[in-house]
């Protein structure tokens, strides 16, 4: 009992001491022990509670009973505010926590792991080890312009931002941090300059189809002609077209998880039905007559799931799966250097970074060709007007 003032960390419930003890030594004076409600003349006090977890405590040295009154008094303002955080979960770092937080999402397996490479590469060296309960706003906002010095472009720094965030406030739910610093209105998540899209001309459209190998030059007619990603180009099924009919549906797309390949619902979990103009069915059909489907057997969703077959349009040379690594190095690059979007490398030299006129600027000409023709992106799934304005860039007289 000597030389320190001891107070509890209270449970919401109990928000007082049950006793508090004046005294020397083992707490007797005259051989009796004795309670009063006052510290003593040396600024003494013992402090016990009936809590469900009493014993946790905070100890003060002699003659600091202001200090221990205000921190008796803050303590009892965080709990009447919801704002108490035990000290023990505090001690809990950001790694620590975050490696639990992933481990119980329950997200797509291919957010998981992008969520878990961003954390680990950029998050965990930088405030891994830093403890909940000691974050402040401040250390976000150095975080971030540690992001944006390293030069992280600007997006995909927003996307480690977002899962910071996120663990940050799961762990406020948790109990281990009173409040999210990022919610701070002092921070500001990393700058993002708006790129400028790149629109393709339709005759770069069919450039780089005429460039391509045959048997993947009706790739280009569905990216472009119905707006399909290329996981689900690669992985549009036979049961999917109706080539007499006037709509594709999109049911399924091929992912690529830890290395193997898997089917899978398209993005969001959505399908969806796209018009087919006539020039993209007459192209199908020119395509399925010189190469026919073949059935691909793959997990469902996730690398251990069940296997299921699908009869694909579009296959390698050797009937499998279209990689799509090998198909954007060997066939997409030569194609776009062929057309003129990228320079052709010297002999023994790879081709230039083209993210901007990847698979995906057919989606976004698809996207072009709809709006100037009137047409709501979103809403479009079985419009004549829409079918139309395809025709009217891959006209069936236009195909090879």
């Amino acid at each position: 009992m000597t030389g320190t003032t001891t107070l509890p960390c209270f449970h919401p419930v109990y928000l007082r001491p049950t006793r508090i003890w004046s005294g020397r030594g083992s707490g007797r004076q005259g051989g009796a022990r004795h309670c009063t409600n006052d510290l003593d003349a040396l600024g003494r006090v013992c402090s016990t509670l009936p809590a469900p977890k009493a014993g946790r405590s905070r100890s003060f040295p002699d003659r600091q009973k202001r200090k221990a009154e205000e921190w008796l008094a803050e303590t009892a303002a965080d709990m009447s505010r919801g704002e108490y955080v035990d000290p023990k979960a505090a001690r809990t770092t950001f790694q620590q926590y975050a490696e639990r937080w992933i481990a119980g999402q329950t997200t797509d397996l291919n957010t998981r792991i992008g969520t878990e490479t961003r954390l680990r590469l950029h998050a965990f060296p930088r405030i891994g080890a830093r403890p909940l309960g000691s974050f402040r706003p401040v250390h976000v906002r150095e975080f971030v312009r540690d992001l944006e010095n390293d030069s992280i472009g600007g997006s995909y720094a927003r996307n480690i931002y977002a899962n910071v965030r996120a663990v940050l406030s799961a762990a406020v739910d948790d109990g281990h941090l009173a409040r999210n610093p990022c919610s701070a209105a002092s921070v500001r998540p990393p700058a993002v300059s708006a790129a400028r899209v790149m629109l393709w001309l339709p005759s770069q459209v069919h450039a780089v189809r005429d460039a391509l190998p045959d048997r993947y030059q009706a790739m280009v007619a569905v990216g472009g002609g119905c707006g399909l990603r290329q996981g689900e180009i690669i992985g549009l099924a036979e049961d999917a077209v109706q080539l007499d009919g006037d709509t594709l549906r999109v049911t399924t797309q091929i992912k690529l998880i830890r290395g193997v390949s898997v089917f899978a619902p398209p993005k969001g979990n959505k399908e969806r039905d796209v018009p087919l103009p006539s020039s993209v069915a007459s192209a199908l059909r020119r395509h399925t007559t010189s190469h026919p489907p073949v059935g691909i057997k793959l997990p469902w969703i996730k690398p251990d799931g069940p296997l299921t077959e699908r009869r694909l349009i579009f296959t390698n040379t050797a009937d499998g799966i279209v990689w799509r690594s090998n198909f954007n190095i060997q066939e997409w690059k030569p194609a776009l250097a062929a057309a003129g979007l990228i320079p052709t490398p010297e002999p023994g030299k790879p081709y230039a970074s083209a993210r901007q006129h990847g698979v995906h600027a057919l989606r976004h000409f698809y996207a072009s060709v709809l709006l100037d023709a009137g047409e709501s992106i979103k809403a479009v799934s079985s419009s004549e007007r829409a079918r139309r304005a395809l025709d009217g860039v891959f006209d069936s007289a236009q195909e090879p």
